[in-house]
Parts: C-alpha cells; sequence; structure tokens
C-alpha cells in the first residue's frame, strides 16, 4: 500500500516522475514539482492523451495557441495527444502534487 501525499523527505532540484501503474497502453504516474516549468522555448508534445489532476498546489499550463489554464488542487484536464503544452508555474510551497494518467483516450 502506498499514500499518493507522502513525499519524499527530501524533494530536489528537479521535478519527481514516478510511474504508478504501466502497460502497453496506459502510464498512470505521480509527478512532484517544487517551482519547476518546462525550460523555455520548449514544449511537451505526447504520442498519446494525458489526463491529469492536480492534487495539491497551485500550477499554470499555457498552449501554443497562447491560451492558458491556472490550476488549484482539484482541477484536471483532458490534454489531447499531440497539443503542445507547457508548464509555466508550479507551487514550491506547497509542492504540487499531480497524478497523470496517458492513453489512448477520448474526452466523455
Amino acid at each position: 500500500m502506498a499514500n499518493i501525499f507522502h513525499l519524499p523527505t527530501e524533494l530536489s532540484a528537479e521535478e519527481l516522475f514516478e510511474p504508478l501503474v504501466s502497460g502497453e497502453a496506459v502510464l498512470i504516474e505521480r509527478i512532484i514539482s517544487t517551482g519547476q516549468t518546462t525550460p523555455e522555448g520548449e514544449w511537451y508534445d505526447q504520442e498519446r492523451y494525458e489526463w491529469v489532476i492536480l492534487l495539491q498546489g497551485e500550477a499554470k499550463l499555457t498552449y501554443l495557441d497562447g491560451s492558458s489554464i491556472s490550476l488549484q488542487a482539484g482541477d484536471y484536464v483532458l490534454i489531447p495527444a499531440h497539443q503542445k503544452h507547457r508548464v509555466e508555474h508550479t507551487s514550491a510551497e506547497p509542492p504540487c502534487i499531480w497524478l497523470a494518467v496517458h492513453a489512448n483516450l477520448q474526452p466523455s
């Protein structure tokens, strides 16, 4: 058994990506952010849909078209495959705890 809110005693300067469940068609991971952002000029461009919920902290995502969304604990978003996006802000205190599901999903 594990607890999604149990954090390592020391968090590094790097974002922590922890695969929780993975298979041929899906990856579920916990991401812990402590102020990290996507490097300037870089964009995530993922092969599969990503459904992500922010469980703790505050964050901001920006899309290639210039639109952005601010997330607080409990907010979630479905990011389509190949929709370029970047992380513009993550809170350090409290750290951001994300739960991300990467799969071939469809919006409901």
